[in-house]
């Protein structure tokens, strides 16, 4: 029973995620709201105040940021196609000898071949082939299926911010119902409590220490990457800031980007290296040195469950899953810290 209750969760979790995720971000930007709303508070601002000035602040900071931005991605993409001219240009005056991919993808093409003659000579006589026809890109219909899914994203973003903005108002109206329904016994009553004093205390310092390190990250790089010389250097160190929430994959990600970038720009090898090698350089100090320190022991979990973490959360939510990863292993642990029949648990997460 306890297996097809884990199974049905993990299925409902995937089957209700347009559902769970705005709901899990809308929390989040709950707790990194809430300090603030509450500091207002306590200085004779309304709540109702407080909270729709957070709100407008976070949608001011998006939409500048955005607008900053919008020239330098504009730039980058159409320096794609003259990179690519010039790559091909490069490739052709230098043609290079073919290697063990060029013979595998050589011999693969050989046996299509045969294998589309042999299947020709068996044709009976009399009978006429059909052959079925791709059909044509339609621009249009790319152009509506991407507006469509940034009208998606619109209506997902504004339901979030309404959410965040009635959780900052309700503030402590759940946690005293859950108190209430959870059981009887004032034993139960106090666990409750001070799990959700846990969760809030663990997600709102990580959350906090997660946007610091992430602007100096992106800081950092965007400065490193316009002394080097590479363009588009601020989105770049947006992009890098924004990944480097997603523990090891993220880095990654950025540097197989800056070095394809860059090599498309500079043309040398060492150019390249020297542009990953920056940018990885830079997120493997913030990384190992910055936020250990800024974290503290009361939050770390060990590397391998935050790694299955990674794996588990991106497959059952795809993208959002590996920026939400961390966030939902650290609720995780300070439930199982809690519940006596779940210590194990949150012991084999920790360190």
């Amino acid at each position: 029973m306890a297996v097809v209750a884990v199974a049905v969760s993990i299925g409902l979790l995937q089957y209700m995620s347009n559902v769970l995720i705005p709901l899990v971000l809308a929390a989040l930007l709950f707790y990194a709201l809430d300090p603030f709303v509450d500091r207002m508070q306590a200085w004779r601002v309304p709540r109702v105040i407080g909270a729709a000035l957070m709100i407008a602040i976070v949608v001011a900071s998006t939409g500048s940021l955005v607008y900053f931005l919008q020239d330098e991605a504009v730039h980058v993409v159409e320096g794609v196609p003259q990179s690519l001219r010039r790559l091909r240009d490069d490739l052709r005056r230098n043609p290079r000898q073919p290697g063990v991919l060029d013979k595998v993808q050589a011999a693969a093409k050989e046996i299509e071949t045969t294998t589309a003659d042999s299947m020709s000579n068996r044709t009976p006589s009399g009978a006429t082939r059909v052959q079925v026809e791709q059909p044509i890109f339609s621009a249009s219909n790319y152009l509506w299926a991407g507006s469509m899914g940034m009208l998606s994203v619109l209506n997902q973003a504004i339901m979030v911010l309404f959410l965040a903005y009635f959780m900052l108002l309700s503030d402590d109206l759940y946690k005293r119902k859950l108190v209430e329904i959870v059981g009887p016994t004032l034993e139960r009553k106090k666990i409750t409590v001070k799990i959700l004093e846990d969760i809030a205390r663990q997600v709102e310092s990580f959350l906090l220490i997660q946007i610091l390190t992430s602007g100096i990250v992106a800081v950092a790089t965007g400065v490193v990457l316009w002394w080097m010389g590479l363009e588009g250097a601020a989105l770049w160190g947006v992009l890098a800031g924004v990944f480097n929430s997603i523990p090891y994959y993220g880095p990654l990600l950025v540097t197989g980007g800056l070095s394809l970038v860059a090599f498309m720009q500079f043309g040398t090898l060492p150019m390249t290296l020297a542009v990953a090698g920056a940018a990885l350089l830079i997120t493997t100090l913030e990384g190992f040195l910055l936020t250990p320190t800024l974290l503290g022991r009361a939050a770390e979990m060990n590397k391998v469950a935050v790694f299955a973490g990674l794996l588990f959360w991106s497959w059952v939510w795809g993208v959002p899953g590996m920026l939400l990863a961390v966030p939902m292993m650290m609720i995780l642990k300070a439930i199982c810290d809690r519940v006596e029949d779940l210590q194990p648990v949150g012991r084999l997460l920790g360190e």
